[in-house]
């Protein structure tokens, strides 16, 4: 009986761990200036075991769009970005936390979970606008406020992190 290249070469693929992992694509490298660095229990690296993300390849992720209340701004906005389940997936992360440090050093540790219970942003627009330093950006996490009566407790707005830089998955 002769067995055909393709079907030996899964064959093999699912026989031998990790073998499979060796085949996917990396995660590219960014081209342009490094937004955010992911870092600790994640799956997908393209610089010393961190990711580093640019603008272009965060855009690689699904747009999903809220429009909510902040404590920090006036009425109802409108934020543009990507989901922050999307992202962690994207970089295959494991573990119960992600401790988000912003520019201004600001850290927080925030449940993963909370990611997946609601449609949690990171912002890379408020109203039509591209965020930058000076506006909170260029990255927001931004919680779905209005959708839901219990994100309106003051432990989540410690938790919409503005010049977010860095993610370290625990």
């Amino acid at each position: 009986m002769l067995i055909r290249p393709c079907v030996l070469a899964i064959t093999l693929l699912m026989a031998v761990p990790g073998l499979a992992q060796d085949f996917a694509e990396p995660l590219p490298s960014p081209e342009g200036e490094v937004k955010l660095i992911v870092s600790g229990q994640i799956a997908e690296t393209n610089q010393g075991g961190e990711a580093h993300l640019d603008l272009d390849l965060l855009q690689t992720l699904p747009r999903h769009e809220l429009s909510t209340s902040t404590s920090v701004t006036d009425g109802v906005n409108h934020f543009e970005g990507f989901l922050m389940r999307d992202l962690l997936e994207w970089l295959g992360a494991s573990g119960e936390t992600a401790v988000a440090i912003a520019l201004n050093d600001y850290i927080v540790e925030i449940p993963l979970q909370d990611f997946y219970d609601y449609d949690v942003i990171l912002a890379t627009h408020m109203d039509g606008q591209r965020l930058t330093r000076r506006d909170k950006g260029p990255l927001w996490i931004v919680y779905p406020r209005d959708d839901h009566a219990e994100l309106q407790d003051i432990r989540y707005d410690y938790r919409w992190v503005w010049q977010l830089h860095r993610l370290e998955i625990e």
